[in-house]
């Protein structure tokens, strides 16, 4: 084993919380997000912020030009020689998704979220107080030594003990199981309309949801699509960089993809999570886009509520997380959940988070008989 020696430089050492770096990193990486990975952009409005409230005051010796230099020594960002500009780096990814991580979190009430147990007993993992007759298979792990003692005593005496098969006793467990999920991101142009960002949440569960599967449940699975004009599949490490764009929106072809995706995968368990904050104003019709922005079109609605019952029919459960309030749009989605016989949520962007987290891990919990 090779072991590299250098003078320790106290850059790098962990600090507090409070210090001059991690206050900055704090709201430099939510700039970042909102900025959909332009680490320019976000630099630039990191700068208005402090020449604004002088956030840089508090510190000693230590500016946004320190604070840059230090992002790239710790390997946050890098200069892109291509593209003469700077640019994220994985680190700063896999970041943001924890990042992402904690905030849904520490939103959520304590105790709200935890392991992804059945709500049967059974063999299983973890080990519950009930117990019950043993059977064959049973691991001997389980066994309830002073249940069994007991019921053998009730028939042996000082000179003789007697166990028999009806006396040994076995602890229940609780029962895990793994869950196939594709996530729907609605990039329309609504979500950046009227003066309120709606698609930064977005991309903050989606980053939130991807860290946690991918450190907590890794034999689940997670698919992300995002969907426009048309849908398309979105890389984990590329969802900082989601924006969107001028698009209508094709909640057709997304649910479509979703259903095809999940086809693929072999888990007992399929959901489908779609956030959206907008009626389904396109659909694609023999190559070209058929679109209407007025009202709900009922042409577009069916074709979308034909996807949903296919997705019944295949087993999988679409769940809707509604960011808007007009009562025609929930009427539309309270239609989509009746076809499908899923469920749908009318959240606000504060708690939007917290809500797909809890329904996430309610959806793990299967019973097992």
């Amino acid at each position: 084993m090779l072991f590299k020696y250098q003078k320790w430089d106290s850059a790098f050492a962990k600090k507090a919380a409070d210090s001059p770096f991690d206050t900055l990193m704090d709201l430099f990486q939510e700039l970042l997000t909102i900025a959909s990975g332009d680490v320019s952009q976000a630099l630039r409005w990191l700068t208005e912020l402090d020449n604004q409230y002088d956030i840089t005051e508090q510190f000693e010796n230590f500016g946004i030009g320190d604070f840059v230099e230090e992002l790239e020594q710790r390997g946050y960002i890098e200069q892109d020689r291509d593209q003469n500009m700077l640019v994220i780096t994985r680190k700063t990814e896999r970041s943001l998704r924890r990042r992402s991580l904690r905030e849904i979190f520490n939103n959520l009430e304590k105790g709200s979220v935890g392991n992804h147990q059945t709500n049967y007993l059974g063999r299983g993992l973890e080990r519950k107080p009930e117990t019950r007759n043993w059977q064959q298979g049973d691991d001997i792990a389980n066994i309830d030594s002073v249940g069994t003692m007991m019921n053998m005593l009730k028939h042996s005496n000082i000179d003789q003990m007697n166990l028999h098969e009806d006396d040994i006793r076995v602890h229940d467990t609780d029962h895990y199981t793994s869950v196939a999920t594709v996530l729907l991101i609605d990039l329309s142009h609504s979500m950046i309309l009227y003066g309120e960002d709606r698609i930064t949440p977005a991309k903050k569960v989606a980053m939130a949801l991807s860290e946690l599967i991918l450190n907590n449940y890794a034999k689940d699975s997670l698919d992300i699509v995002a969907f426009g004009n048309e849908a398309w599949k979105v890389e984990i490490e590329d969802l900082p960089y989601l924006k969107a764009g001028p698009y209508h929106t094709n909640t057709q072809q997304a649910l479509q993809l979703a259903r095809h995706t999940l086809h693929k995968r072999k888990y007992a368990n399929k959901q489908v999570f779609m956030i959206t904050d907008g009626k389904p104003s396109c659909i694609i019709e023999n190559g070209k886009i058929y679109k209407n922005s007025f009202g709900l079109d009922q042409k577009i609605v069916n074709k979308v509520l034909d996807e949903a019952v296919k997705c019944r029919r295949d087993n999988i459960d679409i769940t809707t997380f509604m960011i808007a309030r007009d009562p025609y749009l929930q009427d539309f989605v309270r239609k989509l959940s009746k076809a499908n016989k899923g469920r749908a949520y009318f959240a606000s962007l504060d708690n939007l988070g917290g809500y797909i987290f809890e329904d996430y891990i309610r959806n793990r919990k299967r019973r097992i008989k």
